[in-house]
């Protein structure tokens, strides 16, 4: 007979279930993500200020949001990441930290390249998490640039992933 003590170490051993992944474009979908994409930057970002980040924010509500191709992951109907492409261009992955190692990044990630499957993003250099992230997916860096866009003094690093990555990784 299983015990508290077991029904616990199942549960924690047990896999997440997918995440539902959507398009953006219901009311509310803009303030979850800039929810979600503050509390991911605040954690990934560490290097940021939070002057820098409320610049980031309006870039991300007044030009990213409105211009890209937006799908979001919800896990029990609540957002809890999203993607937004400009054409092959990952602009943004984020994924609420409580989610983080859920494979919901993946999720994304493998939906965005089901449309576009040669694959690009821009990381910081100084974000060693995100870095690995795209290692494990089958980004290789192709270029670094010393500023990020906004000019300031946090090196980009330049990714990409080829079509033929996005089948050997699965």
């Amino acid at each position: 007979m299983l015990g508290k003590r077991d029904a616990v170490v199942i549960a924690t051993a047990m896999p997440h279930p997918p995440p539902r992944l959507r398009s953006f474009g219901r009311s509310g979908d803009a303030a979850a993500c800039l929810r979600i994409w503050r509390r991911a930057a605040e954690a990934g970002h560490p290097f940021l200020g939070p002057r820098d980040l409320d610049q980031e924010e309006l870039l991300l509500r007044h030009r990213l949001l409105p211009a890209a191709d937006v799908t979001l992951a919800e896990v029990d109907g609540v957002p809890v990441g999203f993607v937004a492409l400009v054409w092959r261009l990952v602009a943004a992955l984020f994924v609420d930290p409580a989610h983080h190692r859920h494979s919901i990044g993946r999720h994304l990630l493998e939906h965005a390249a089901q449309a576009h499957p040669a694959l690009a993003v821009e990381v910081y250099e100084d974000n060693a998490n995100a870095r690995a992230f795209y290692a494990a997916c089958g980004f290789r860096q192709v270029g670094r640039r010393p500023q990020d866009a906004l000019g300031r003094p946090h090196a980009l690093l330049q990714l990409e992933r080829a079509f033929a990555d996005t089948r050997a990784r699965r």
